[in-house]
């Protein structure tokens, strides 16, 4: 995301209704946990007092999804929590948890960056080449059943359905050398 670029609006009416500015519709809590994984920012703001709400719906969402089954919070971080609102850690708590997920992001995108400057990131995995032989020996043998597959059928009449097959065959090759590049 840009960074001049200003968080999504979001507008609570007093019916509780949040309303998305920039599309002029409504929207729920799910839609706004969508924008924000797609890397949108969001501010949600009560339209009569002003008030920025943000802190709490995203707080809200958080507590959805755990309450699903989605369980990102282990109890121990959970009990910390809580224990961090009584007490000296106040104050370093929210830096840390900050920091920590700075980290967090910045080993993800180095993850990133690394598997696609590896040639091809499958081909250490166990079986890998196995599969791979498996999968050319298939597709030669389905090449190799066309020469034959149509003696059942109706002749070519002229040799444009052979320039065809010849071309259908030359693709396939085509498609099995990027396969086997990757």
């Amino acid at each position: 995301m840009a960074e001049d670029e200003k968080p999504l609006l979001i507008k609570r009416y007093a019916s509780r209704r949040l309303y998305n500015t920039e599309t002029s519709d409504y929207v729920t809590l799910e839609d706004i946990a969508k924008f924000i994984r797609d890397g949108r920012e969001v501010q949600i703001v009560d339209l009569k007092s002003g008030d920025d709400l943000t802190r709490q719906y995203l707080l809200q969402i958080v507590a959805e999804h755990e309450s699903r089954g989605e369980n990102v919070l282990p109890v121990d971080v959970l009990t910390d929590l809580v224990r961090s609102y009584t007490g000296a850690a106040q104050s370093v708590v929210p830096q840390f948890l900050a920091a920590s997920f700075e980290m967090l992001r910045e080993g993800h995108s180095h993850m990133l960056e690394n598997m696609n400057k590896m040639p091809n990131p499958m081909a250490s995995m166990p079986g890998f080449e196995a599969l791979q032989a498996q999968q050319q020996a298939f597709l030669q043998n389905m090449m190799a059943g066309w020469g034959t597959a149509g003696s059942s059928g109706p002749a070519p009449d002229d040799g444009d359905d052979r320039g065809e097959l010849d071309s259908i065959k030359k693709q396939l090759a085509d498609l099995q050398s990027k396969l086997n590049k990757m």
